[in-house]
């Protein structure tokens, strides 16, 4: 009888114990994501200085968007007594840097800066905290924040379920954006008038047949059309990809638990093959070697007559005195290969929280301030965090000045806006499928049989993701 006494008592304390621990790491911020986060106790009320004293690291990727965060940090700092520690690092190294930064699993960084892509990595390996818990509790978000801001399309870029196959924008939100870029055709004014055309081509066919009149428009290297051309996921994502789904093709659907690859459809081949005549008959002739810098390049320089790729260069190369084209670049819509309506994949550089963080509630200030109407006002008009993902600011006086003598501009976005987000089927295979599937657009345009082709990477494709169950 006493040993059973002394047992419940045992148990009673261990239970207590516990119970103790769970509300402790509630209230320090250093709790898991997912079901337990919605137990997160609440403060008070909002405190921006809640943390004062505290210290964050933060890693960032080189960019204009993450200058404008370093630039405003001390400002930051100054609003909540948080110490902000970041690094800064080139792309070709960032996210080999950040991977095994989050596979330590040791809590640093806090907070990073990725792309919509990474979070079907992130999310399957649990790298990286759910955030509608941070966002939904009045106590952990200022009542200013207003999520409801954000373009539906761009936010749900972070929203995904992690279940391979479904698309984004249905479950948990793992990341918040910075800024985004839809894929659009810029085209250089000058260059269009060179040979009597007043308005840009508005069909693939055109575009082909205009960027092959514009060969050597404007001297020796000059050409029709730029897009990129490396054996990388990033030449997939931008111009080929959009038109792959304006043309009606999928690359992936769910059937029986699995994701059936569909790279080698009547529509995929197709427009494969017209991408590829762009490619020989309008682009430059070291394509295989372009990249965002080098196509972002050609259009600043008055080398390319035409770029197929981010909507941001519009605004970068149109400012006076910043590149010899400036006031010289419009934009319209994708070259359509169909009737119907059109949208863009998109690009949406944003920011997350490590899972392992041990300060999640220092970090989702830092969060929530640089993603906050004040900081994406000051970012869109003083610097260079453009396009801007808040309505507040695209419809802002101050912004439409900066983006009013942009021909095209204005009118492009409002009629891709709606159909525009992540039209990739999310798998945690994306950047080893695209790499194979850029494998063979190189080969195709280079000659090989654009239906042999499609064929072998299906099967190869079909192979690499037969391990994914999409259930």
């Amino acid at each position: 009888m006493k040993k059973t006494l002394f047992a419940l008592v045992g148990l009673l304390l261990l239970m207590l114990l516990f119970a103790c621990s769970n509300e402790s790491a509630t209230k320090d911020g250093g709790e898991d994501s997912g079901a337990e986060s919605a137990n997160r106790e609440p403060f008070d009320e909002f405190d921006w200085k809640r943390f004062d004293g505290e210290e964050i690291e933060v890693m960032l990727n080189q960019h204009p968007y993450a200058d404008a965060m370093i630039e405003r940090i001390p400002e930051f700092e100054e609003k909540t007594g948080i110490t902000v520690n970041h690094s800064l690092t080139p792309e070709e190294n960032y996210f080999d840097k950040l991977t095994t930064s989050l596979n330590a699993q040791n809590g640093n960084p806090d907070v990073f800066m990725t792309g919509a892509y990474q979070v079907w990595e992130y999310a399957t390996a649990e790298y990286i905290q759910e955030l509608d818990s941070f966002i939904e509790d009045e106590t952990r978000t200022s009542p200013e924040y207003d999520v409801d801001d954000f373009y539906e399309g761009i936010l749900g870029a972070g929203r995904w379920d992690g279940v391979p196959g479904h698309p984004v924008g249905e479950g948990d939100l793992y990341t918040v954006p910075l800024a985004y870029e839809f894929n659009l055709l810029h085209y250089n004014k000058r260059a269009l008038e060179s040979i009597g055309l007043e308005a840009p081509p508005q069909t693939m066919e055109e575009v082909i047949e205009v960027g092959a009149q514009l060969e050597g428009w404007n001297g020796e290297g000059s050409y029709g059309v730029g897009t990129r051309g490396t054996r990388s996921w990033a030449t997939i994502h931008p111009g080929y990809m959009t038109s792959f789904t304006n043309h009606g093709a999928v690359d992936f659907t769910v059937e029986d638990g699995s994701l059936v690859p569909h790279l080698n459809s009547e529509e995929s081949i197709e427009i494969t093959n017209m991408f590829a005549e762009l490619v020989n008959e309008a682009g430059p002739s070291d394509w295989s070697s372009y990249t965002w810098y080098q196509v972002s390049n050609d259009l600043a320089q008055g080398k390319a007559a035409m770029t197929y790729d981010a909507s941001n260069w519009a605004i970068f190369h149109n400012v006076p005195g910043e590149a010899p084209e400036a006031g010289n670049i419009g934009v319209t819509t994708p070259p359509r290969t169909k009737e119907g309506d059109l949208g863009t994949n998109m690009w949406v550089w944003s920011i997350a929280m490590n899972k392992s963080s041990e300060k999640k509630d220092a970090a989702w200030l830092f969060m929530q301030y640089f993603t906050g109407k004040e900081h994406m006002q000051w970012g869109a008009i003083e610097a260079n965090v453009v396009d801007p993902v808040r309505k507040s600011v695209f419809e802002s006086e101050e912004y439409q000045q900066r983006i009013g003598d942009i021909e095209g501009y204005v009118e492009t976005f409002n009629e891709l806006i709606d159909e525009s987000t992540i039209k990739f089927t999310p798998q945690p295979e994306f950047f080893n499928t695209t790499t194979e599937w850029a494998a063979a657009l190189q080969d195709i345009v280079n000659g090989a049989d654009a239906e042999e082709r499609m064929n072998q990477l299906n099967d190869d494709i079909e192979k690499r993701v037969s391990r994914i169950r999409a259930e």
